[in-house]
């Protein structure tokens, strides 16, 4: 580099160029191997000139760095900032089911709360499901009587209460396993990856028996959000683009403290909720805590926890729902949830059949469509 060689050869006292080339050439080999000396000894004890040239050091990227640069998934980015603007996650409405496994689709239930499969809610718009969680262990006498259809292994399934009373009351058949439900919607977000899904369990089972449910799950640690990962608590929810860039588009909640380690967050932590039932006639739109210690307009410095809001009766039924799903939604959420919350949106409204309605015009969808726009 002949910018950098002329200091060392004045230094080192190279030979005019108007001197003899015998004497240029003599002192041009002394000059070089004092240069490559010289060299050497600066490579080794660092050298000032070159550091000071070099250009200063990229500051480190914040915790929420978790998320990886927006090139990386591009076009779902696009989407998303399209769809949500520079939006953070409690500043967005979702579309909820109750009891989502529990449906015609899946499995032989006799009392559903929803129509279609897991799958086709998801494609349908839905992006959170409550799901019940119990632990089933292996009955040889089960399988005997229900002439070999019903022999499956000990593992954690979605049944509405205990998972051998009653055949398509509190299990059905095929049994429907959190692994495999939990496949379907990790399926579905590799295949959409502008969207973000959220789970929430009604969990009755150890956090052993979950985790080792979870592990067998393909591709989820790849979607799988960590709030500890983002600093949520120091730094807020991340906006929705940096979910889609990251890649990290899964939440799961339980009801259960103590599986914050397998990414599953304590709801009590993290959200607000309401008390879940309108009663048997559907009567009661009061929207009061459902936790007496955390009230639904929660304030907390740098962190505001997500609303969900739940909205159907004690027994799930198609006529149920068409009476409650219109115009009853819209204005509990108008008159009641919205000044209980503080004046804040819910970010999940959970119902029953979701794609059932009044006639006027209102479905859960169309009124979640009206929040989002709200903001």
């Amino acid at each position: 580099m002949p910018t950098m060689n002329m200091p060392f050869r004045a230094r080192l006292g190279a030979a005019p160029r108007g001197a003899p080339r015998s004497v240029r050439t003599t002192s041009s080999r002394r000059t070089g191997r004092f240069s490559v000396v010289l060299l050497l000894l600066l490579g080794l004890l660092g050298t000032p000139a070159l550091a000071s040239a070099a250009p200063p050091p990229t500051p480190a990227r914040p915790a929420t760095a978790a998320a990886a640069p927006a090139t990386a998934n591009a076009p779902a980015v696009a989407l998303a900032r399209a769809r949500w603007g520079d939006r953070r996650l409690d500043e967005v409405s979702f579309l909820a089911t109750h009891n989502a496994f529990a449906n015609y689709e899946d499995s032989r239930w006799s009392s559903v709360a929803q129509s279609e499969s897991i799958r086709h809610q998801l494609d349908n718009g839905v992006r959170g499901l409550s799901l019940d969680t119990h632990w089933y262990e292996k009955s040889r006498w089960l399988c005997v009587i229900s002439f070999g259809s019903d022999c499956y292994p000990s593992d954690v399934y979605l049944c509405h209460g205990e998972c051998k009373t009653f055949a398509g009351v509190t299990y059905a058949l095929p049994r429907q396993s959190f692994q495999g439900s939990m496949q379907t919607v990790v399926d579905f977000l590799a295949a959409n990856p502008q969207e973000v899904v959220s789970i929430f369990l009604e969990d009755y089972v150890s956090a052993q028996q979950l985790g080792n449910s979870l592990g067998r799950v393909r591709g989820l640690d790849q979607v799988l959000f960590r709030p500890d990962a983002w600093n949520v608590r120091q730094q807020g929810w991340p906006r929705m683009t940096d979910l889609v860039a990251s890649g990290k588009r899964l939440l799961i909640f339980s009801d259960e403290p103590d599986r914050e380690h397998l990414g599953v967050m304590y709801d009590k932590a993290w959200t607000v909720s309401n008390y879940w039932s309108l009663g048997d006639l559907g009567n009661d739109v009061s929207c009061v805590t459902r936790w007496a210690d955390v009230p639904l307009d929660r304030q907390e410095p740098g962190f505001r926890r997500l609303f969900t809001m739940s909205h159907q009766r004690n027994v799930p039924t198609l006529i149920n729902a068409a009476l409650d799903n219109g115009t009853k939604l819209r204005d509990r959420i108008d008159q009641r949830c919205r000044p209980a919350a503080g004046g804040r949106d819910p970010n999940f409204v959970s119902v029953d059949f979701h794609r059932v309605s009044d006639r006027s015009g209102h479905t859960p969808a169309s009124i979640v469509a009206e929040l989002n726009a709200r903001n």
